[in-house]
């Protein structure tokens, strides 16, 4: 089951678990406890997240029938390669009437050009394939928009107010899966509500059947909302831990968390037995100041370090620190692949078929070879022929080969440097 790690003490108090006591003779035979989901939130564009607790979704429905003309109509947003090799974003929308899915894409594009304004997005966009899911609701808006006295009739049921705080925007989570079912793929859905007021939530622990970790929540409207989607795929993507804590949760004397992000290390012990994230202490990060070993994450004040005093992941606003961006690189890699081409290696090619690749970012070396040979001539290029690769028409089947290498100095981590590459070969005709 994916799911993010928790540390002890936050499974213990978000448990979904209820003990009921021994039923007496005669009494009414008691209830199932009920299901409850645990949540992310943001009181503030600026502030530290929190987290509680709030009833699970009924189970996705089988199918949902289109309540009208366009609903599950599922519309390309940016498209840069095939499904399987790249990172499939699904925008899901709420409280869009059938008139205003027009509305709803352009809130699409408007929220995905901020969110891949942020590092490492912004390095990768070609890694990234944005698809726009139509859900008619019957009516527009939001529940708890302005007020908590305000009810809507929308397909997803979006509502402020959730859990009684007020920027807790939740979902119909099974609603949510049946309609990102609705994708060609979906490695992360991100719920647009029509709203401009500022809210949004995190699913981290969402089990997908689609493929999918997590839903993130987020108002269309609200110029800093998409902040609020940037975090949660810290957690969906990257597998991150929080950095922010509770003063109430003391001190932590677990295991050795699993997060990139978070440790009982200090800088010198991270050093000393080269772990964590020891190959950028000192260095100078995007966040601000030095990459060290800050006491607090995780939850906790006291016996977990973070890496610098305030990234995306410990307050709204800012930005992935350099172990973070590292780690956000790594679970884009998880999806999608350094090299990617329309042409099918399964079937000979011609010596003046035009065989085109595709690269992610600017950090991405080509190299082309013949029989095992580079051609230095064409290193770096994108679109080569095999005749211009000098593939000779001597009556023979050559093999053509294209190896990509991402050299990001984002990355430092050998193990991680040797999933950024790929290669693909065809052969020539006789």
């Amino acid at each position: 089951m994916r799911r993010r790690i928790r540390f002890a003490a936050v499974t213990a108090a978000l448990a979904a678990v209820t003990v009921t006591a021994p039923v007496a003779a005669g009494a009414a035979t008691p209830q199932p406890p009920q299901r409850t989901q645990s949540v992310e939130y943001f009181t503030g564009p600026d502030g530290h997240p929190r987290h509680t607790t709030v009833p699970a979704s009924p189970a996705p429905p089988k199918s949902l029938r289109p309540s009208a003309r366009g609903d599950g109509s599922v519309v390309p947003i940016v498209q840069n390669g095939p499904v399987a090799n790249k990172l499939d974003v699904v925008f899901i929308g709420d409280g869009y009437t059938a008139s205003q899915q027009g509305d709803f894409h352009a809130a699409v594009r408007a929220k995905w050009a901020k969110m891949s304004a942020v590092e490492p997005y912004a390095s990768y966009r070609g890694l990234f394939n944005v698809w726009a899911v139509d859900v008619v609701s019957r009516e527009s808006g939001v529940s708890g928009d302005p007020g908590k006295d305000v009810v809507k009739d929308t397909a997803l049921r979006s509502a402020f107010f959730c859990d009684g705080v007020e920027r807790l925007l939740c979902v119909d989570t099974g609603r949510v899966e049946a309609y990102a079912a609705k994708a060609p793929a979906a490695d992360l859905v991100v719920v647009l509500s029509n709203s401009t007021k500022y809210g949004g939530a995190g699913y981290n622990d969402i089990v997908s059947k689609v493929g999918y970790d997590g839903i993130a929540t987020a108002s269309s409207d609200h110029p800093k909302s998409d902040q609020i989607a940037v975090h949660e795929t810290g957690h969906s993507l990257g597998k991150l831990a929080d950095e922010y804590q509770y003063d109430e949760y003391g001190t932590y004397t677990g295991a050795e968390p699993g997060e990139a992000n978070i440790s009982k290390l200090t800088a010198a012990q991270m050093t000393a037995q080269r772990q964590k994230w020891y190959r950028w202490i000192g260095r100078t990060s995007p966040d601000g100041g030095a990459v060290g070993a800050y006491e607090g994450g995780g939850y906790y004040p006291r016996g977990l370090f973070r890496p610098t005093e305030n990234s995306i992941m410990r307050s709204l606003g800012r930005e992935f620190n350099l172990p973070g961006r590292e780690a956000m690189i790594a679970g884009f890699y998880r999806h999608a692949s350094v090299l990617a081409s329309e042409r099918g290696t399964d079937s000979r090619v011609g010596r003046d078929d035009r065989l085109t690749v595709r690269v992610p970012a600017d950090s991405v070396v080509v190299r082309w070879y013949v029989d095992g040979r580079e051609i230095r001539d064409a290193r770096g290029r994108t679109a080569v022929t095999p005749r211009s690769l000098g593939v000779p028409a001597d009556g023979r089947a050559h093999k053509v080969t294209a190896t990509a290498a991402d050299t990001t100095g984002a990355v430092r981590d050998p193990q991680l440097q040797k999933r950024m590459q790929g290669s693909l070969t065809w052969e020539t005709a006789r």
